[in-house]
């Protein structure tokens, strides 16, 4: 079968089959460690393993074999399910959620690497062997350490109608103290989009000089994953006094993000980008899901979490296909692309009423495009994908990340990033806003770019772009025949 042209090249994830949630997160003698849930025999969510990269530098990556197997007959029989890693001392400890399909819950069990996660020795029990009172959702364990202590957040939903954070404490990895919700909520309506919830799955935990901010991805057992919220804030008592949810990404295609406390004091993060085309199109490619490119995420001092590319990134920069600068009153082509590119635009509507856009041209007759649009009265950018793929298979839609940079009353420049590889789009602006959503053109490359004045007035710009060149990925010989060694009873 040959290569699908919209499989990337600078986002995790293995050549073929099944990927979701990032788990498993941590830095260990010298690597950073990314695991993910991992289907080994197909494009479907099933017969869930934690695939396994790591990287002494986020650019360099090598496959490792798989992290976490599910056990014939044991406690996670039906699924290895969503969790975290810590690093302590000359070991790696990954929390996870046994699945089985004869319990609701999926209580938390471990797993134990002594060589670099190189192989995982599963505890053969659970960690925590029954759920609190009042639970009838359990899943997803993040654990960190602070103030000499270990600690862990379960997402859950609570038979009274809330979702919450459950927190639990430890001295030693083994034996762990129930304290309570950390966070619960009832469902209510808040920013656009950013409702909380019946359900909280992936709870992460991301702190510093005594704020907080939690990030919580939100669940419904009728339609379930929908949305990712982060509730700045901070804890007293081992509570943590929340501020209104917003939402953390503003795309469709971004859920179950993950942290990873970095040695130079950085957060990092990885979120999973699921796909937004047509079932039988999946199949026919035989994979699905990717991780989003590595975000440093901060703290700000109003308390809003924003979030950027990681530094290294700049590193994947290949040679400049792009440098223009100038003012249009109409459509300026400004150069082309490959299919993987990083760039960054300035972006000046000029005159009353004056809009505009960024597009990215597809096709040769212009009839395939992703448009990045201003609009001045909502200060909004809106990025439409509704003539992103002539294949009738690929989702639309619209969508809005706040930018009062492009508010009518406003002189500042529009400042964006947008890193896009084959089908994922990535858009970060200055505020630390970030939009994601996948795509899949069907016109061959290059692609071109065009600054676009809308409204009757000119649209100033300064736009380059570098081509993007594939991560070095190294070991993916050895991880496949290492991964078809072990298969499991669950393979169909």
């Amino acid at each position: 079968m040959p290569a699908d042209p919209h499989l990337p090249v600078a986002h995790l994830r293995p050549p073929r089959n099944w990927i979701n949630d990032p788990n498993g997160l941590a830095f260990h003698e010298g690597h950073y460690h990314v695991c993910f849930q991992y289907n080994p025999y197909g494009p479907e969510h099933a017969n869930m393993h934690w695939g396994h990269f790591r990287s002494p530098d986020l650019l360099t990556w090598e496959e490792l074999p798989l992290a976490l197997t599910p056990t014939p007959g044991g406690e996670d029989a039906d699924g290895c399910f969503s969790g975290n890693a810590v690093s302590d001392g000359d070991r790696m400890v990954a929390f996870y959620s046994a699945f089985r399909t004869d319990r609701w819950a999926q209580p938390v069990t471990t797993a134990e690497s002594r060589d670099n996660g190189v192989t995982w020795t599963p505890r053969g029990s659970l960690l925590i062997p029954e759920p609190p009172a009042g639970a009838t959702m359990y899943r997803d364990p993040y654990v960190w350490r602070e103030a000499g202590r270990w600690r862990m957040l379960v997402g859950s939903a609570q038979a009274d109608g809330r979702a919450a954070a459950l927190l639990y404490e430890s001295e030693d990895l083994e034996h762990w103290d129930y304290r309570g919700p950390f966070l619960a909520r009832t469902p209510q309506p808040v920013a656009p989009g950013a409702d909380t919830g019946l359900g909280w799955e992936c709870p992460q935990y991301l702190h510093a000089n005594g704020r907080g901010a939690l990030i919580l991805s939100v669940w419904d057992p009728e339609r379930g994953p929908r949305r990712t919220v982060v509730h700045p804030g901070r804890e007293e008592a081992g509570r943590f006094l929340a501020d209104a949810p917003v939402l953390l990404d503003h795309g469709p295609d971004f859920y179950a993000p993950a942290l990873l406390p970095a040695p130079d004091g950085r957060w990092l993060l990885w979120g999973w980008s699921w796909e937004a085309r047509d079932p039988e199109w999946v199949r026919e490619v035989c994979w699905a899901g990717l991780l989003t490119l590595p975000r440093e995420v901060t703290l700000a001092e109003d308390g809003s979490v924003r979030q950027r590319p990681a530094a290294e990134l700049l590193g994947l920069r290949g040679e400049r296909a792009v440098t223009a600068a100038g003012v249009t009153s109409g459509t300026a082509v400004l150069g082309t692309v490959g299919g993987s590119f990083d760039l960054t635009a300035r972006l000046e509507p000029r005159g009353a009423g004056a809009a505009g856009s960024l597009r990215v041209v597809t096709s040769a007759d212009g009839a395939e495009y992703l448009d990045i649009r201003v609009d001045p009265a909502a200060g909004e950018l809106v990025v439409d994908r509704d003539h992103a793929s002539l294949d009738p298979r690929a989702h639309g839609g619209t969508y809005r990340i706040p930018c009062p940079e492009a508010e009518t009353t406003c002189d500042d420049p529009i400042e964006l990033r947008l890193v896009v590889d084959r089908s994922v789009a990535e858009l970060y602006l200055p505020s630390g806003r970030t939009l994601t959503l996948r795509f899949y053109p069907t016109g061959g490359s290059p692609w071109r770019i065009e600054a676009r004045a809308a409204g009757g007035g000119h649209l100033g710009y300064a736009v380059g772009a570098w081509g993007l060149r594939p991560y070095t990925m190294q070991g993916t010989a050895d991880a496949h025949a290492h991964r078809f060694r072990r298969r499991s009873h669950t393979e169909p």
